[in-house]
């Protein structure tokens, strides 16, 4: 888990991709990351920077993770209810828990709920496993969320 010091963000390295284009003198390889970004306090976002070598590829992923990044409602440490996020052949079931649950998720989904501040979640994916789709749909899944305050507004009626 590193943190960058100006902004005290959390960020995880996904996936670190190699990729070769074979030329008169050999392969030449270039390399592509997918990084999380969060505050831990309700924002979260991803990034994708190519370069080619490995540091400067998670600096761009990085830059572009902190400039989209977009606001999950947290309350006590978790969502305020079911939503299924899709992305490609990637979905994912996030379902709110109690206290003391803890992130019950795979690698790529627990990185993106640690970096937005959830606690206690259950999580199931379906259909593929590639890491990058898989953030992709939770952050989807994330976005769609909302409070019972922005549906009674929303509905303009109160419960």
């Amino acid at each position: 888990m590193a943190t960058n010091s100006n902004k005290d963000f959390i960020d995880r390295v996904i996936k670190i991709k190699r990729c070769a284009s074979v030329v008169k003198g050999g392969r030449r390889f270039s390399f592509a990351a997918m990084v999380v970004v969060g505050d831990g306090k309700g924002k979260v976002g991803w990034g994708y920077g190519k370069a080619n070598e490995v540091p400067p590829s998670v600096q761009k992923a990085t830059k572009q993770a902190q400039n989209g990044m977009i606001s999950v409602p947290v309350q006590d440490g978790t969502i305020p209810h079911q939503i299924k996020g899709r992305f490609g052949a990637a979905k994912v079931t996030l379902i709110p828990a109690g206290p003391g649950t803890g992130i019950i998720a795979g690698a790529a989904v627990r990185s993106v709920c640690e970096a937005a501040g959830i606690s206690n979640i259950l999580t199931k994916s379906f259909g593929t496993n590639n890491p990058v789709t898989l953030v992709k749909a939770t952050i989807e899944g994330l976005g769609k969320l909302r409070t019972k305050d922005e549906v009674q507004r929303l509905r303009e009626v109160s419960l």
